[in-house]
C-alpha cells in the first residue's frame, strides 16, 4: 500500500475511534434513561435517536449540511462568531460518524441495562448510595459487555459511513478522505486495485469488530 492509502486508513480508524468516544458518555446517559422507567418524551426522544438507522444517510448528511454549514443555525454562529468552520473539515467527519453510529450503541447499551436487576440498584439506594454511584458501581459493571459490544459496532459503523460523510464533509484527499470514500474515488477513476487494498483493509475491520461484539455478546448471555 502506498502512502496515501496508508494516511487514509489511519485517519478513518481514529476519527472512527474518537466518534466513539465522544458519543459514549451520551449514549450512556440515553441509554440508562431509556432503560429505566416511563418519563415524558421517552417515545419521542427513542424516536429522534433511531432516525439516523432508518433515513437514507445521504438525507441525514443533508441535514448536518444545513445545520452546519456557514448559514446555518449552527455552523453559522460558530462562524460568525468564532470564525469556526466545520463543514468540509475533519470535524464534519466526526460528526457524520457519531450521528450515524450513535443508534448502534445506544439500542445495544439500553438492552443491557434492561437486563440489569432493578433490585439491586433498589437495594444500594436502601443502603445510602447515591444514583450517580449506583450507577457506576451496580448499573454500569453489570451491563459492561453490551455496553462494550455496542461501541465496537458503532465503531465498526462510523468505519464504513459513507452517504453522511460525503454530504458534510465532502471528499478531500488528506483531510476528509475516509475509508469509504477513497474505494468510492478508486472505482470511479478506474483504479481497480487500489479499491481491493482498501477493501480488504474495510473487511478486516469490520470483521474484526463485528467478531468481537458478537463473542461479548454471547459471554453476556450466558447463566
Amino acid at each position: 500500500m502506498s502512502a496515501e492509502e496508508w494516511q487514509i486508513v489511519f485517519f478513518t480508524a481514529w476519527v472512527a475511534a474518537l466518534s466513539t468516544v465522544v458519543i459514549l458518555p451520551f449514549g450512556l446517559a440515553i441509554s440508562w434513561a431509556l432503560a429505566r422507567g416511563k418519563w415524558p418524551g421517552k417515545s419521542l426522544v427513542e424516536t429522534v435517536v433511531t432516525l439516523p438507522l432508518v433515513m437514507p444517510p445521504v438525507a441525514t448528511g443533508l441535514v448536518l449540511l444545513k445545520l452546519l454549514g456557514r448559514n446555518g443555525p449552527v455552523g453559522g454562529f460558530l462562524y460568525s462568531r468564532f470564525d469556526f468552520d466545520i463543514v468540509f473539515t475533519w470535524r464534519a467527519v466526526l460528526i457524520a460518524l457519531a450521528v450515524m453510529s450513535f443508534p448502534l450503541l445506544v439500542r445495544s447499551a439500553r438492552t443491557a441495562f434492561e437486563e440489569v436487576d432493578p433490585r439491586l440498584e433498589q437495594i444500594a439506594r436502601t443502603l445510602g448510595a447515591g444514583g450517580i454511584r449506583v450507577f457506576f458501581t451496580i448499573s454500569l459493571p453489570l451491563a459492561s459487555r453490551g455496553v462494550v459490544g455496542g461501541a465496537i459496532l458503532a465503531f465498526a459503523r462510523a468505519l464504513g459511513e459513507f452517504g453522511a460523510t460525503i454530504m458534510v464533509a465532502g471528499n478531500i484527499l488528506g483531510q476528509t478522505r475516509t475509508l469509504s470514500l477513497a474505494i468510492f474515488h478508486a472505482v470511479d477513476m478506474g483504479h481497480d486495485a487500489v479499491a481491493y487494498r482498501l477493501l480488504a483493509v474495510s473487511v478486516a475491520f469490520a470483521f474484526a469488530a463485528v467478531w468481537g461484539s458478537e463473542l461479548l455478546m454471547r459471554r453476556r448471555k450466558k447463566p
